[in-house]
């Protein structure tokens, strides 16, 4: 490790910004492409069938692999990972990579992005491995629109055992992601809130995003968060507050009586892109810059033809020091709009 003990040891090094002078604070990490869910608007039951090919074991990143790449990526700045998928915890051996993770000196925050169904059992082990907190996806409490928004996969009930065995073993705040689609689960918002009010948790409502191809995005299935919010104010007055940290995509409000708060993450019609410090790594290794990107970076290559460490983080520095993504920016959402059609897909590099 001693080249990149030189980078971090080097005077602007530490910190590698983009063209328009966004750091690189912040790496997603995808173990594999598979997941347990078919939800439409990610990996609809139709083109994901069970003889779909996903990667095989040697196409992706192995953990010595990730580890490797993560503790470059700290040595350019980032100070916070999160696991993603697909589902990560269909990965047996998750809890191990979170262990070694959690031993890289600079990282403030470790976290996990899952949809809650295996997390019940290995909630203690993660916690017990180093993993800080989880953000859970949970579209609706409604029992038939969560079926059919997990693609007919999906048991509420074990989705709210593993947010009360991740409650218990500390991985808080437990942040609850809610994707509001018009006419699907629109009118079931506020039984989400009112159901995760003063628990501590965080419920963020997510407008629905043209991510990836297949998700038969349009604009008349965005519910504006400026239209959420009137509803909530009109139940349980609000207020905003300002954001945690840097980068924080998600705008914050508290309830007025005391009971915690919620969030929105408005991509559509509030873009963030301006202050977007988020890198992406998917289970093959290629390096995204932007949630929408339709091409990357191959890490996966250079990791496995010899390429020493300062080389990989040379690697990553040019990308990063060559971003100018804005897409939400400079996209017109309009009724008709049409999305990009060769955007990757959610699925292979996570949310």
């Amino acid at each position: 490790m001693s080249n990149l003990r030189d980078l971090k040891d080097s005077p602007g090094n530490l910190v590698v910004a983009d063209t328009l002078g966004r750091p690189l604070q912040d790496l997603r990490i995808s173990l594999l492409d598979r997941c347990n869910f078919r939800c439409p608007y990610c990996m609809p039951e139709a083109e994901y069938t069970e003889d779909y090919q996903f990667l095989s074991k040697s196409a992706r990143l192995s953990h010595d692999e990730i580890f490797r790449l993560a503790g470059i990526a700290v040595g350019l700045g980032v100070t916070k990972l999160r696991i993603t998928g697909g589902e990560p915890l269909l990965d047996k051996k998750v809890a191990d990579l979170v262990g070694r993770l959690a031993t890289l000196a600079g990282v403030e925050d470790l976290a996990l992005t899952t949809n809650g169904v295996l997390l019940a059992p290995v909630a203690q082990a993660l916690a017990d491995a180093g993993l800080q907190r989880v953000t859970i996806s949970l579209d609706s409490l409604d029992e038939d629109i969560f079926r059919t928004m997990s693609g007919n996969r999906g048991d509420i009930s074990k989705v709210l055992e593993g947010i009360a065995a991740a409650e218990q073993a500390g991985l808080s705040p437990i942040k609850i992601n809610v994707v509001v689609q018009r006419g699907i689960n629109d009118h079931t918002v506020l039984d989400v809130l009112e159901h995760f009010r003063g628990t501590g948790h965080i419920v963020r409502l997510i407008e629905f995003m043209d991510v990836g191809n297949r998700n038969g995005w349009s604009m008349e299935q965005v519910v504006p968060s400026k239209e959420v919010l009137k509803q909530i104010h009109a139940r349980w007055p609000v207020r905003p507050v300002g954001r945690n940290y840097p980068g924080e995509v998600a705008s914050r409000y508290q309830y007025l009586d005391g009971q915690g708060e919620l969030g929105f993450i408005s991509s559509v019609t509030e873009p963030f892109c301006g202050s977007c410090s988020r890198a992406r790594i998917s289970a093959d290794g290629t390096l995204y810059t932007c949630l929408f990107a339709s091409t990357g970076t191959n890490l996966r290559e250079p990791l496995r033809n010899g390429a020493d460490d300062q080389e990989l983080a040379t690697i990553l520095s040019s990308v990063w020091k060559l971003r100018d993504d804005r897409y939400s920016e400079t996209r017109r959402p309009v009724p008709d709009e049409k999305p990009l059609i060769n955007k990757v897909e959610m699925y292979r590099m996570g949310g």
